[in-house]
């Protein structure tokens, strides 16, 4: 069942911490030096077993504004909100930026704690109630409970569990299973162990034995054991504070901010699109590819921010921004982000991610507009259909469909089967699932009757385009299968035809312009005196050299498309006609014979061994006749 996860926020010294010791009886604080400071720098972690049976993680963040970044970190995945505030000092900055994170990471549910109610009195403290009241008035927080606590005499505390109790019975548990992801937030080394992450999972479920794989590094490995609040566990579900021991990788390996999860579930990307809100309170607009810090779970990453449609953005406004990352990150649709000033380092936004691995987009282009409309419109079946527009004629597999999606299993797969059938998707290749759009696989078609017919309009002579210069024209990167497809396509259709290796339009015939035309008249009447001692090419190329030699080419060729002429070498062609009477004759004398060789077929046909030697040759290829050492004798299929 998916754990809830309680995170809390406030500002330094506000009494997080000690709030969540009186809670569940865990000091979060483990560093030395937090002892000795007195404060959070690090992410504390402790659990609290409620009323309703059900277990609740607590992450404990920093408050002091050194370690936001560490902050945010343990805000991510958090499923509610504890706010707290001290009642002896009220809203500070730091209340502020913590409560900003949190709604920019998409936090809807909470409560609010005023810590330190024993050191005011009761007048200061309805004062304090009014004025956080009025911080979150049209907030997600607007009318949460408000619960004021001494984490030193114990007062409010049992309160604080019944208000918790609550929230956690309204909470839905269910989540559909499916690829986990979990955001490393530290890595150490157990002697006798090896290598341990920690972090807190953020979807799916996975168990011991099963490989997981590191991004955006890639490196894969198999998961040895899991603990869950220090306990040994077999499975792990989403929401669950969580250690896990892999077998076979170094510390070198794993670094905070990286993202385990089920191999092949992400794709680490330089480029987001994403949704951005410039906080209100910044005190100047932002600039167009300004230099920032992004947080994305775990993970802070220097970046600059692309404004799609504005040259700045002002203060409190929302805009369309395509993010270029300075470090790969896997990321998935929906996921949150948080982003904060180079320097000096502060809060200035965040907002939602669209597409993890998008194409990289030139600002001010209508395009954009349309794409961003698409994405806010949430429709999986556009947003799919758009993700295999982008992909062009490489298309994309479903499992890579998936990933761009965020989405996985069967119920993805039955949303596809709809535009599949309605034919908006293609399926290229069944085995490996992979898919154009509609439109890419149109635009192939038209760009194919395009070149064809450009060929045919240049090369009036030519049947048509062999099939791989067409498929190098269509497009440099175009696979065999995508090709053969989208012939076959046409071919049923009726607007091409194959013929063997060469392609062309249904409706093309081969027309001849007037000198074409009296070459052909004269070369038919040269071969047909000529009979079996036909002149070379050379010699023809010499009878019509008034013409332009490549005319004269392809006058012959055509010739012998349409069997008027036969090649028998790259210098000697005969008529076909006299070809085939000279056949005729052969076959008669070896049935009679039994055999023949080169002194008989000379005596047989009076031609020298210019024309005998390349003929006898030409009926062993054409398997007419095979030869055995210096005699020739009959093909089986010639008897």
């Amino acid at each position: 069942m998916r754990e809830i996860v309680l995170g809390t926020a406030g500002h330094v010294d506000h009494g997080k911490t000690s709030l969540v010791k009186a809670l569940t009886g865990i000091d979060t604080d483990r560093l030395k030096e937090e002892k000795k400071r007195g404060i959070t720098i690090e992410l504390g972690f402790a659990f609290l077993d409620l009323p309703c049976g059900h277990r609740l993680g607590i992450i404990d963040v920093p408050g002091h504004e050194r370690f936001v970044k560490n902050m945010v970190a343990g805000a991510t995945g958090i499923d509610l909100l504890a706010f707290v505030i001290a009642a002896d000092e009220g809203v500070m900055p730091q209340t502020r930026e913590h409560f900003e994170i949190c709604r920019l990471l998409g936090v809807k549910r909470g409560l609010v704690i005023l810590t330190k109610k024993d050191m005011v009195d009761a007048e200061w403290l309805e004062l304090v109630r009014e004025d956080v009241r009025q911080f979150l008035a049209g907030s997600f927080l607007e009318g949460a409970p408000m619960v004021a606590v001494s984490s030193t005499t114990g007062e409010g505390i049992a309160e604080v569990r019944e208000v918790l109790d609550t929230l956690v019975r309204g909470s839905e548990f269910s989540e559909a299973h499916g690829p986990f992801r979990l955001p490393v937030d530290r890595v150490f080394s157990m002697k006798g162990f090896g290598v341990v992450v920690t972090g807190t999972s953020i979807s799916g479920r996975i168990g011991t034995g099963e490989d997981i794989t590191v991004y955006p590094q890639g490196h894969t490995a198999k998961i040895r054991g899991i603990q869950v609040h220090g306990q040994d566990v077999s499975l792990v579900e989403a929401g669950k504070r969580t250690a896990i021991n892999i077998q076979g990788l170094d510390t070198e390996m794993i670094a905070r901010g990286d993202m385990l999860a089920t191999p092949g579930t992400l794709a680490p990307s330089y480029l987001l699109d994403a949704d951005f809100f410039y906080l209100s309170g910044n005190a100047k607009p932002l600039k167009n590819r300004s230099r920032v810090r992004v947080h994305i779970g775990t993970a802070e990453i220097f970046a600059r921010l692309v404004l799609l449609e504005d040259e700045e953005l002002l203060p409190g406004s929302r805009a369309n921004v395509q993010i270029l990352l300075e470090e790969p990150f896997g990321a998935w649709p929906g996921d949150r982000y948080v982003v904060r000033s180079y320097s000096p380092v502060a809060t200035i936004g965040g907002g939602g991610i669209w597409n993890a691995s998008p194409p990289k987009r030139r600002r001010f282009r209508e395009i954009n507009s349309e794409v961003f409309a698409l994405y806010q419109a949430g429709n999986a079946e556009d947003i799919s259909l758009l993700h295999l527009r982008e992909a062009g004629v490489a298309g994309l597999t479903f499992e890579t469909l998936c990933v761009k999606m965020g989405q996985f299993g069967k119920r993805f797969k039955k949303l596809l089967e709809s535009p599949i059938s309605s034919r908006k998707i293609i399926m290229v290749d069944s085995d490996r699932q992979r898919m154009v759009a509609a439109e890419t696989f149109d635009a192939l078609s038209g760009s194919l009757q395009k070149i064809l017919a450009d060929f045919h309009r240049d090369n009036s002579m030519k049947p048509g385009l062999s099939k791989e210069e067409l498929r190098s024209r269509l497009h440099g990167d175009l696979d065999q299968r995508l090709f053969q497809l989208l012939l076959n396509t046409l071919v049923k259709q009726g607007v091409i035809v194959v013929d063997e290796s060469v392609v062309r339009l249904a409706s093309h015939q081969v027309s001849l312009k007037a000198d074409a035309q009296d070459i052909r008249k004269e070369m038919e009447i040269l071969y047909g005196e000529a009979g079996l001692t036909p002149p070379t090419v050379r010699e023809v190329q010499e009878r019509f050299a008034k013409y332009p030699a490549p005319l004269v080419r392809e006058v012959l060729d055509l010739l012998v498309r349409e069997q008027v002429l036969v090649k028998i070498s790259e210098e000697l062609y005969f008529q076909g006609r006299a070809l085939a009477n000279l056949q005729e004759q052969l076959v008669a004398f070896i049935r009679k014979e039994g055999e023949i060789d080169a002194p008989r077929f000379k005596n047989l046909t009076g031609l020298t061994r210019k024309f005998s030697i390349p003929l006898l040759e030409y009926f062993d290829r054409i398997k007419v006749t095979i030869r055995v050492g210096d005699r020739r004798l009959l093909r089986e299929r010639s008897s």
